[in-house]
């Protein structure tokens, strides 16, 4: 069965390479060329690996304690997760990309699509070399991009740049040959379970799916699975989402790194998830009408009796002020704290969010909004040009005991001249 390819698209999926590894290359040169890996979490697990590391069998996903020999054998640096870090370079790389076409979807912290139909097919190559080395020149992330007829198939291209390590691949002619290499679980849109099923009716490949008969199709997936088949036939199902998309509520959680069973480590903590979520929303430019206070204790735990438990409250009048919103999210841990239980895990959830254009049919929203305004973009502004926490509140605490386990912290703040890279001249 052979499908004709007519469309004038092309798509450019541009992936940051091991991008939390390359971030914390960016401010130490020194380990450029050594295995390196990035842990989640409390240094759970690895979530970021060098080509090093891949190379010694560092697998994805894996728990750090099972790999502590080959860490120690190989000499691997270990750094934990620093998101802020990440977040910041994630938003200059993107902010590059943009410059590159007007219709951009953000696809993740580390990927992005871009609309290159504009350029001539001679001509789009070269264009995707330019757009890597503007990157890692103006940013230092070193990135693969991957350019062809549909976002299915660009990160089919994505995927072979990165491993033939060319870093630009075009995947225009000869396309079936490509395909009939690549294995079907490496198939964006195909997960584990859709993949043991296409595996069990001999589909191994992406050549394979791609000429599967339609009906089988429509009978044993879904509307995704149909798209995806569409699209590696050359067919444009999967439109490009340019148009940036507001949340619709925002959680911030953590584990602690150590278990928590006083009410005050509880409340320090509540305190600073409350603060950080009510940032990222007046970030979006949005209010928030409820509030969900959550806190539970391990479920593995066979010691000890489980616990868990969550309360949310309405608020009067939808708002982004900090301080109300740590008030009435202490209100709220107060009724469902219960002493004698070791706590793992607490956060909160800032829902039924709006616009903060939008005005309410409130007499007291004016004035409350005119008094909280001023501070807040005070301590925003303080904050983002010292580093969050500059300014806080006193039931945030200081110490934080309580805080995530971050044994291998690079500790770099890009907020920080402190962490600026030095160059020393003779």
């Amino acid at each position: 069965m052979s499908f004709i390819n007519n469309s004038k698209n092309k798509v450019a999926l541009i992936d940051c390479n091991s991008f939390y590894v390359s971030c914390e290359r960016l401010f130490n040169p020194k380990i450029q060329n050594t295995p390196v890996v990035v842990l989640s979490n409390n240094d759970g697990c690895v979530i970021s690996r060098s080509v090093e590391a891949k190379k010694i069998g560092i697998k994805m996903g894996e728990p750090y304690f099972k790999v502590k020999n080959l860490v120690k054998k190989n000499n691997v640096k270990i750094f934990s997760s620093n998101y802020a870090l990440y977040g910041d370079l994630s938003r200059r790389v993107m902010k590059v990309l943009k410059g590159f076409s007007d219709k951009i979807e953000i696809y993740s912290i580390d990927e992005a699509f871009l609309d290159l139909s504009h350029i001539k097919d001679d001509q789009v190559e070269e264009y995707g070399k330019k757009i890597r080395n503007k990157v890692l020149k103006w940013i230092g992330i070193p990135t693969s991009v991957g350019i062809s007829s549909t976002k299915t198939l660009s990160k089919v291209a994505n995927h072979i740049a990165k491993k033939n390590k060319s870093g630009v691949v075009f995947l225009k002619d000869n396309i079936d040959n490509k395909l009939k290499d690549f294995d079907i679980a490496d198939v964006w849109g195909v997960g584990r379970q859709l993949s043991k099923l296409y595996k069990k009716n001999g589909i191994d490949s992406a050549y394979k799916l791609k000429n599967i008969s339609n009906t089988w199709v429509k009978k044993s997936t879904n509307v995704l699975g149909a798209k995806t088949v569409m699209e590696l036939r050359g067919v444009s199902c999967i439109d490009l989402e340019t148009k940036e998309i507001k949340r619709k509520s925002c959680c911030v959680s953590r584990s602690f790194g150590k278990k928590v069973e006083s009410l005050e480590k509880l409340r320090e903590s509540i305190t600073t998830h409350c603060l950080n979520a009510a940032e990222k929303i007046r970030i979006d430019k949005q209010t928030t009408r409820s509030i969900t206070v959550f806190i539970r204790t391990s479920p593995f735990d066979k010691n000890r009796k489980y616990y868990s438990n969550s309360v949310t409250i309405d608020l009067p009048v939808a708002t982004s002020n900090s301080l109300e919103l740590v008030k009435e999210a202490i209100n709220g841990l107060k009724k469902i704290y219960k002493y004698g239980y070791f706590y793992q895990k607490a956060g909160i959830i800032l829902s039924k969010l709006n616009e903060s254009s939008e005005k309410e049919f409130n007499l007291l929203a004016p004035i409350m909004e005119k008094k909280s305004n001023t501070l807040m973009q005070a301590i925003d502004f303080t904050n983002a040009k010292y580093g969050r926490n500059s300014i806080s509140v006193a039931q945030a605490g200081v110490k934080k005991s309580w805080k995530m386990r971050k044994e291998h912290s690079s500790n770099i703040d890009t907020a920080s001249f402190a962490y600026l890279p030095r160059v020393f001249t003779t």
